[in-house]
């Protein structure tokens, strides 16, 4: 994940609070119906990062990172965001999920939507079982997440384009890792001014991930992204160089010629496609789009001020370092 945990202990702890969080998991989304089990724990089983549920465990050693409603709090996230995949996997018509077949593909898109309201059914019961304020703040987080999935589909319509990007992704990833670490903060016992530190720290640095993510698309190989280079390209998903590209009045001409080859489209062609991605790649609006990164990576290090020093800070303060530099 590109965090250092500076601090053996730390990281054995986060490490076995992890290791509880798998287990819960699983419990936390049985059904009476062994079909709905199956369903539910076909992303489950097919693993992933677990960010959200590290960032839980970690943002408590803020207080006590044994209290237990941590773990709880942590499988609530991950939870709301497994739902949040099934439902995105239909919207996309994706036939992959984490290297599996996605779970419409496999069932059906009418399955693969009940499958995610059933998941943030079972998250929102746990977060009644953490108190009145969790269930308010997961479902204020839902709302904000449904909001940008509403804005992504229907489009800037008036606004500028960069300015709803950006807009998408806060309510779309930052807003769930925010609550994140607020949850860690929270069911850790840190005071009020460290959690509302935490939120703000998670809100950033999730616009910054997302945004990073969006760049490794253009300017990394397949072993480093994970998937293949200029896959949203193809797809026509505008993300941050495209946009900055889009909007650019440089009238050089290979900013000329790449503004021609993404104003018509999706580039599905194979030749147009590695023509957009060799100019993507040396184009201004990739500079300015890692100098967009890297300004949300240290503005989410700058909201840390308020922590106390020691290796869970520092630990967060270097996952705005690899989310700065991983682009470059």
């Amino acid at each position: 994940m590109g965090l250092d945990f500076f601090d053996p202990a730390l990281e054995a702890g986060v490490r076995q609070t992890l290791a509880e969080v798998e287990q819960e998991l699983r419990v936390g989304i049985k059904s009476a119906d062994p079909f709905v089990t199956e369903a539910a724990r076909h992303l489950v089983d097919a693993g992933g990062k677990r960010f959200r549920p590290l960032l839980v465990a970690l943002s408590a050693h803020f207080g006590d990172p044994r209290s237990p409603l941590v773990v709880p709090a942590a499988v609530v996230m991950e939870l709301t965001h497994l739902a949040t995949l099934y439902h995105d996997d239909v919207m996309d018509e994706a036939p992959v999920r984490r290297g599996a077949p996605s779970a419409n593909s496999r069932w059906t898109n009418s399955v693969a939507i009940l499958v995610g309201d059933y998941l943030f059914a079972r998250a929102a019961d746990i977060a009644a079982g953490l108190g009145t304020e969790a269930v308010r703040l997961q479902a204020r987080t839902f709302a904000r997440l449904v909001h940008g999935q509403i804005a992504e589909t229907v489009g800037p319509r008036d606004q500028d384009p960069v300015a709803h990007y950006l807009g998408v992704i806060a309510e779309k990833t930052g807003s769930l890792i925010s609550t994140s670490v607020r949850f860690g903060g929270m069911f850790g016992g840190a005071t009020p001014e460290h959690i509302e530190a935490l939120g703000g720290y998670g809100e950033t640095i999730g616009v910054a991930f997302q945004l990073s993510d969006d760049l490794l698309d253009i300017a990394s190989d397949s072993a480093q992204s994970g998937k293949t280079p200029g896959t949203d390209l193809r797809e026509g998903v505008p993300t941050l160089p495209v946009l900055y590209a889009l909007s650019s009045d440089d009238a050089d001409a290979a900013s000329t010629r790449l503004h021609e080859i993404l104003s018509a489209g999706p580039v599905t062609d194979d030749a147009l496609h590695a023509e957009a991605l060799g100019l993507l790649r040396e184009s201004p609006a990739l500079k300015r789009a890692r100098e967009t990164v890297r300004m949300y990576a240290e503005d989410a290090r700058s909201r840390l001020a308020p922590l106390p020093d020691g290796a869970p800070k520092q630990a967060l303060e270097s996952l705005c370092d690899f989310i700065a530099d991983r682009t470059n």
